[in-house]
C-alpha cells in the first residue's frame, strides 16, 4: 500500500470528550478524502503521572487489522499493559538498532512527556491524501522535506494573513484550555 505524507498531532485537553465534536471532524475529512486516520490514541494522565491509554479511531475493522497499533510503536508506548508497553518499546528500539531514529538528536521529541499531568491528549496519527500528488511532484524534481511545522495565528499578522483581532481571538481559543490548568 503506498502511503502519503504521515504526521502526528499531539492535541491537549482539559476535560476530553474524544466521542464527539473531534471523531466527527475527523471521519468528515476521512469521507471527502482529504485525510485518512492511521491510529489514534487517548492518553489519560492523572495527578501523578500515571497513564492510562484508550484507543480512538475512525478506521475500518480491515484497516486497523491491517495497520494495527503504530503510534505505540512510533513513541514506544504499548496498549495492553506491561506487555504491550515492552511491545511498543522493542518496535521502538528495532527500529532504532535499524539506524532508523523517529524524531533525530535535534528533533527528539517526548510526546507523554509533554501532556501535563491531570489532563488528556489525543494521539492522532494522520496521513493527508491531499499531499500525494504534491510529495510526488517535489521528489520527482528531486526536492526533498527539510522541517515543517504549524505557525501561530499570532506570526500570521505580520504577513499580512491575519488583522491582529483575528488573530488574537483565535490564538485564545486555541489555548484557552491550557491556560486553565
Amino acid at each position: 500500500m503506498a502511503i502519503g505524507p504521515v504526521q502526528l498531532i499531539v492535541l491537549g485537553f482539559n476535560h476530553p470528550d474524544f466521542h464527539g465534536e473531534v471523531i466527527a471532524e475527523l471521519e468528515r475529512l476521512r469521507e471527502s478524502d482529504t485525510v485518512r486516520v492511521i491510529d489514534a490514541l487517548a492518553v489519560y494522565k492523572d495527578q501523578a503521572g500515571e497513564l492510562e491509554v484508550e484507543h480512538l479511531s475512525n478506521l475500518t475493522q480491515s484497516e486497523a487489522i491491517e495497520l494495527g497499533t503504530k503510534i505505540g510503536a512510533l513513541i514506544g508506548l504499548g496498549i495492553d499493559g506491561e506487555e504491550g508497553v515492552e511491545a511498543g518499546a522493542e518496535a521502538g528500539a528495532e527500529m532504532a538498532a535499524e539506524g532508523i531514529n523517529f524524531f533525530g538528536d535535534a528533533d527528539e521529541w517526548d510526546v507523554l512527556g509533554d501532556i501535563p499531568n491531570d489532563s488528556a491528549a489525543a494521539l492522532i496519527l494522520l496521513e493527508h491524501h491531499w499531499a500525494v500528488p504534491l510529495r510526488d511532484a517535489i521528489a520527482r524534481a528531486g526536492g526533498f522535506r527539510v522541517s515543517d511545522g504549524f505557525i501561530s495565528p499570532l506570526d500570521l499578522v505580520g504577513i499580512g494573513l491575519m488583522t491582529a483581532a483575528e488573530a488574537r481571538e483565535l490564538h485564545e481559543m486555541e489555548t484557552a484550555a491550557a491556560a486553565k490548568s
